[in-house]
């Protein structure tokens, strides 16, 4: 691994750095990283922020730094696009919309729609102005993408759409999404799918939230009536979806798990709450069994980071990071929910609070505990991300899979 910037590097570090002292208020000394708007409650102007703010990042080229400059990025390496998030991390900036639009649905439009199509959608997402979202989960495959029941069937130059998707982020407040549906149950499941993307406000598609347990409600079932688009909404060949998915979905684990679970308290916040709290016997700070968790926390932070660094080191030198990006996913989500767990467990009776004006540490530590189990099934849930680390990395045998060969209206399904 190597932990330098080259001299371009640091030129591009410096350069994001006085843009970013110029446009943006920097973090308060100590102060966790906000969890994402997926995973929280959100301020009712939010929204209106992270678009003020997009727009203005776009501007410089600043949004998206890989991007081509047509499309209005900087034609960056995808290092450049990693050195510009870690200089915005020091600054206190409204984010969290855009990540799916951006980082998976425009990237797969980018590899299969044609050039009308980009040039009509991808600006507008970029600087903020339209929103997208994922359309992928059911109820009724969980974890297995390619178990999906959402029907297309083809009419005329048409298709007309009906089923049910579950725990689509931003689906209530998106403008369009990529919709993954079953146009053939005759073949394999992996081999009948195909990919669309639709208008999110078109009357045939309803919308409704789910209450989460953080106060939040960002996950959403999207119900399909009769959504009829036109077969120029397709993206890739018509049974090609899998492959088409496959791209959004490298996409999303890369974007998940890179960022060391995203946001929310780590070592830094837990050290800082123990030397504000008091226990029976005196400061937390000086037990031995806070302490011991305060270094395992740190020690894991630590491996993460440098985990991380390799995808790094391989983006530096112009390489694709492999299925070890699945490691950050990993190991990133549970670490949070762990950390999270016993600083709130450490505020003992007023652990209950979740006022951020009452409780300690702003209640990042009660906020972040409630959202943490979304983050451990949001990009792939912690045992898919075992079984790519498994038979990707380790090179261990697949699993077992009855239905590999067999038509989808007949695979065998539970009772």
């Amino acid at each position: 691994m190597d932990f330098n910037d080259t001299p371009e590097e640091a030129v591009f570090r410096a350069e994001a750095r006085k843009w970013l002292e110029a446009n943006a208020t920097p973090r308060a000394e100590g102060a966790a990283a906000p969890m994402r708007a997926g995973y929280a409650r959100v301020e009712a102007d939010a929204l209106k922020r992270a678009r003020e703010w997009q727009a203005k990042r776009a501007k410089a080229g600043y949004a998206k730094v890989t991007w081509p400059k047509e499309f209005g990025g900087m034609a960056g390496t995808p290092i450049q696009q990693v050195i510009y998030n870690q200089e915005e991390a020091k600054f206190d900036t409204q984010g969290g919309f855009f990540d799916i639009g951006l980082g998976m649905c425009i990237p797969t439009l980018m590899t299969y729609a044609k050039k009308d199509v980009l040039d009509r959608y991808v600006a507008p997402a970029l600087r903020g102005e339209e929103i997208w979202c994922q359309l992928f989960s059911e109820p009724s495959a969980g974890s297995d993408v390619a178990g999906l029941k959402t029907r297309a069937v083809k009419d005329g130059d048409d298709w007309v759409i009906n089923g049910q998707k579950v725990w689509t982020s931003g689906a209530h407040y998106s403008d369009f999404g990529i919709l993954l549906t079953r146009t053939d149950p005759n073949v394999p499941k992996h081999k009948g799918l195909t990919m669309f993307y639709i208008n999110m406000k078109d009357p045939a598609v309803t919308v409704k939230p789910i209450k989460q347990i953080s106060g939040g409600a960002n996950f959403n079932e999207v119900f399909f009536n009769d959504l009829r688009i036109p077969d120029s909404q397709r993206l890739g060949a018509v049974g090609d979806g899998w492959k088409v998915a496959l791209t959004t979905l490298m996409h999303e684990r890369l974007a998940v798990g890179g960022g060391a679970g995203g946001a929310g308290p780590d070592w830094k916040e837990l050290l800082e709450l123990a030397r504000q709290t008091e226990l029976e016997e005196g400061p937390a700070i000086k037990n031995n069994v806070v302490r011991e968790k305060i270094a395992d926390t740190y020690v894991r932070t630590q491996g993460l980071k440098y985990t991380t660094y390799r995808t790094m080191t391989a983006l530096s030198r112009g390489q694709q990071p492999g299925p070890e990006a699945s490691i950050g996913k990993l190991v990133s989500a549970p670490k949070l929910q762990d950390i999270t767990g016993f600083g709130t467990d450490l505020q003992g009776a007023a652990g209950v609070i979740m006022d951020p004006t009452e409780a300690p540490m702003d209640a990042g530590f009660q906020q972040g505990y409630l959202a943490s189990p979304g983050l451990r099934i949001a990009g792939g849930t912690d045992e898919i991300m075992r079984n790519i680390i498994a038979e990707r990395v380790l090179g261990l045998p697949g699993d077992i899979r009855v239905d590999k060969d067999v038509a989808f209206k007949d695979a065998p399904t539970g009772r």
